[in-house]
């Protein structure tokens, strides 16, 4: 199985410069988590979780639409490719302790998104691979070392 048949699309996005509350209200609007953040090109730039605009609001003291995505986003973001397999995204969602991943074009802009939840459901429809899902949620679960924090 391929990433392509699992993904969630069209991704929903933000700019680099919207708001947090425009986010905010994207997130509100489509009931996920996170969006994917596009320069002017349209190329992923960057990630934003709903716990990134939480953290914004609380650190910097403003209202969110006074801060803007660039200042909350994360900017090392593991990407995938439509045609890559399942069990490669299972290995990164691991590795490096993530819950969903970009799929990208080869020009970088974003097709869709993959996420944990798309794994387990597809398990429970299939009944297979229940024992790749579950191990790859208790690598995403396992606390994070201060080294893993600061990366």
């Amino acid at each position: 199985m391929l990433v392509q048949d699992l993904m969630n699309q069209p991704p929903i996005t933000c700019h680099v410069n919207d708001p947090l509350n425009l986010v905010a209200h994207q997130m509100w609007e489509h009931d996920c988590g996170a969006l994917l953040v596009v320069n002017d090109e349209g190329k992923l730039v960057g990630m934003v979780t709903d716990r990134d605009i939480c953290m914004a609001a609380y650190t910097q003291s403003r209202s969110l639409d006074a801060i803007l995505v660039n200042s909350a986003m994360a900017t090392h973001v593991i990407s995938a490719h439509p045609d890559q397999g399942i069990a490669e995204i299972e290995q990164l969602m691991a590795r490096y302790q993530i819950r969903r991943i970009p799929v990208v074009d080869d020009n970088g802009k974003p097709v869709g998104v993959i996420s944990l939840n798309d794994l387990a459901l597809e398990c429970a429809r299939s009944d297979t691979r229940m024992e790749q899902v579950a191990t790859t949620l208790a690598a995403i679960c396992q606390p994070r070392t201060p080294k893993q924090q600061a990366a």
